[in-house]
This record gives C-alpha cells, structure tokens and sequence, in this order.
C-alpha cells in the first residue's frame, strides 16, 4: 500500500513560504523550486537499499555502505515538473531522465498525452514522477498510468503542493504509489487552481503568461 508523506522539514516549509509570495520573481522561484525538490528528494530515498562494500582508506580495510545497485530515474511532467529536475540530481547524479508531455483539455479538465520518452530500462528502475503542483490529481495519475504500461513496477510519485482532491484521486486510482507532498493546502477554487497554492508553477518557473 502506497504511502503519503507530507514533509515537515523546516527548511522546506521555508522555502515553498518564499515561493508562494507574488513578489518573488522567476530566478528565485525556479532556485527555490530546485531546492525544495533537493530536500524532498533526501527525505524520499531515506528508505533505498543499501549493501556492505569492503574498500581500502588510507589508513586499513574496512566495510562500508553503499547503494544497492537499484537504478533511478526521474520523470518530470511537463513542463514545470522540469523545474524539480535539477534539484533531484543534485542529490541522485546516476539518475537516468526520462520526459512526459501532458496538458489539460480546457473542456474536460482531463489530461491529454503529447509526449513521452524515457529511458531504455525504465522498467528496471526506481521512477520518481515530479510535478510542482498536485491540483486535480488527473495529470500524475493519467503519467504513472503510461508508466505502469510500460513496465515499471516501482513508482514514487513527488509534488511540492498539493490539494485533498489531487491526494485522494492519486491513491485511490494508484493505490502502491508512494506520494510525497511539500505542503498541502485547503483544496481548489473553481477554476482548478490551489488555494492557496502559489499561482501557475509553470508560468513562475519559465516567466510566462
């Protein structure tokens, strides 16, 4: 049974605090957005396998630890998934990258597939699925479905924000999927945006309108 994980880190609380302000322009909301990924990603890979490893230093031998072989990836959803990206291989540099390409039909609300390309091995791997912003939870559902189709079996899936409504949709359609949330908010107002959120991720990230 997949897990939700709301962080309480100090430094993250911080900093999405800096994010949500209006004033806070797109250089430091995308330095923000890739920091909070960084201490999200630490938090999430607390539970990785690890191995005993004997190595030389330069005083004996001795046995240490290391990862256990398990390879990583990290898909974001674009295209502001793309601004967790640098911040998770700030902490997982061997992650291979993989992209999916999702947008809203303005009638339904519901996703609509655009673009995919992952990894060769991606069914081998440990997938982190990132999007700044859980809202209706339709978009990271409808990506870890088009994951699950092609093979991977372990899926995490990482949001800086999230709304009841995104959490409870996410578990219920993806039920083994561990979700980890930077801060979750009240719920959506009747456009579909969090409230009280920080506006759109991808329009502050990439400074358009």
């Amino acid at each position: 049974m997949g897990r939700v994980i709301v962080m309480d880190h100090p430094l993250i609380q911080h900093k999405i605090g800096l994010m949500r302000r209006t004033e806070t322009g797109s250089k430091d909301f995308r330095t923000l957005a890739g920091e909070v990924a960084m201490f999200e990603c630490y938090e999430a890979t607390r539970d990785l396998e690890l191995q005993d490893v004997e190595i030389e230093t330069p005083i004996c031998k001795t046995t240490v630890k290391e990862l256990k072989g398990k390879k990583l990836a990290v898909v974001p959803i674009l295209r502001a998934g793309l601004g967790m990206v640098d911040g998770m291989l700030e902490m997982i540099p061997a992650a291979k990258v993989g992209h999916i390409g999702l947008y809203r039909d303005p009638e339904t609300a519901e996703p609509i597939e655009y673009y995919c390309k992952l990894p060769a091995d991606c069914a081998n791997r440990e997938v982190f699925v990132v999007d700044p912003m859980l809202a209706t939870g339709g978009s990271a559902s409808a990506a870890i479905t088009m994951l699950k189709e092609k093979g991977v079996k372990s899926i995490r899936f990482m949001c800086i924000i999230a709304a009841p409504e995104g959490v409870k949709r996410l578990t219920e359609e993806h039920p083994d999927v561990d979700v980890y949330i930077g801060a979750l908010d009240e719920g959506l107002n009747e456009h579909k945006y969090i409230i009280p959120g920080l506006g759109d991720a991808g329009d502050r990230i990439f400074g358009t309108k």
